[in-house]
This record gives structure tokens, sequence and C-alpha cells, in this order.
């Protein structure tokens, strides 16, 4: 079996055996662990930081830092899972990526009924903790940015978690999170 096919559209098999979309990512059947096992098992920086960082610890740094918007803060690099860590300077000169990253986060938001599009208090977040973990995992002088825009480092640590351990992390905030969210009444 292949891992990769175009017939339907450009898909890929995730590890839980279903098929992502990228034209069509509504369709697609990923769970919260295809989610997970992506994000823990990506690097941040495209692995030019001191250690291996995965996406999903990042995600719960953030989702830590963002209160009041924690669920839809774990989530805001979810995408990532299934379109890898693209590094922002790249992600510039691609457009048509942009496109179909904005599609498949709207997908999963969707899917686990969170809200779209993301509160700026959740950009603020993820550039707080930016500014703090590329203090601590980067080359000197990698979050100057942060103080000549008046960024303000989160007081987050970055512990290098291995992937198996972020995973399990991970999906156990998410759990925890969406257990708190009010329940829907029924009509």
């Amino acid at each position: 079996m292949i891992a990769v096919r175009v017939n339907v559209g450009p898909s890929i098999m995730l590890r839980s055996g279903a098929w992502f979309d990228f034209l069509d990512p509504r369709s697609s059947g990923f769970t919260i662990e295809d989610i997970a096992h992506g994000l823990a098992n990506i690097c941040r920086y495209s692995g030019q930081c001191s250690s291996f960082y995965s996406v999903a610890e990042h995600s719960l740094l953030v989702s830590e830092s963002a209160v009041g918007h924690e669920r839809e803060a774990l989530m805001h690099d979810a995408a990532e899972a299934f379109l890898g860590d693209v590094t922002r300077p790249l992600k510039q000169l691609l457009p048509e990526f942009k496109k179909i990253e904005r599609e498949v986060e709207i997908a999963i938001l969707e899917r686990f009924e969170l809200c779209y599009p993301l509160s700026p208090a959740i950009k603020q977040a993820d550039l707080r903790v930016l500014a703090a973990e590329q203090a601590q995992i980067m080359p000197a002088g990698a979050n100057s940015w942060a103080e000549a825009s008046g960024v303000e480092p989160a007081p987050i640590r970055v512990r290098h978690l291995s992937p198996d351990d972020a995973y399990r992390e991970f999906l156990a905030r998410f759990e925890m999170l969406m257990a708190e969210r009010p329940r829907r009444k029924l009509a």
C-alpha cells in the first residue's frame, strides 16, 4: 500500500489509517490522535534549535499562556500535523500554501467545535512564547526582535519533551479542556 494518493485529491495516509485530502480537509477522517501524533513528531524551527522541540510542546505552552482561550490556543498550529511546520520566511513566498493552511485550520476547528477566526489574544500569546523559547533554545540574539517590538517573553520553560511525552501531554490537555467546556443544550 502506498501512503500518498492523488486520484481523489492530493492525499496522505494518517497514522490512524484515515486519508487526509489537502483539497477537501473537511471530508477527511482525521482524529485528535492524528493531530497529536503529527505535532509531537515535528520539530520547530526546521530542526535548527538546540535539541528536539516539538510543535506539540509549543502548542501546550501557548495554551497555558492564552488565558481564556486555552482550547483554541492548543489547536492554533494543528494544521501543521498534516502540512508540516513551514518556517515563516518560506511561508511568505508561498501564497497558495497559506490558503491551503487556512482551509485545513478551519476544518480542524470546525471538527472540534472551536472558534474561528482565532482571537488576537492567541497570536499575542504565541508571540510571547516564541520570544521565550527563542531565548532558551536558539542562538544568542534570535529573540532580539521581541524587545524591539515590545513583546514581553512568556514565563515558560521549554522542557524538550520526547515525542511520546508530547503526544500524551497534548492529548491529556485536549481532553481536560474539552471536558471543561459548557455542554450544548439540546433543542
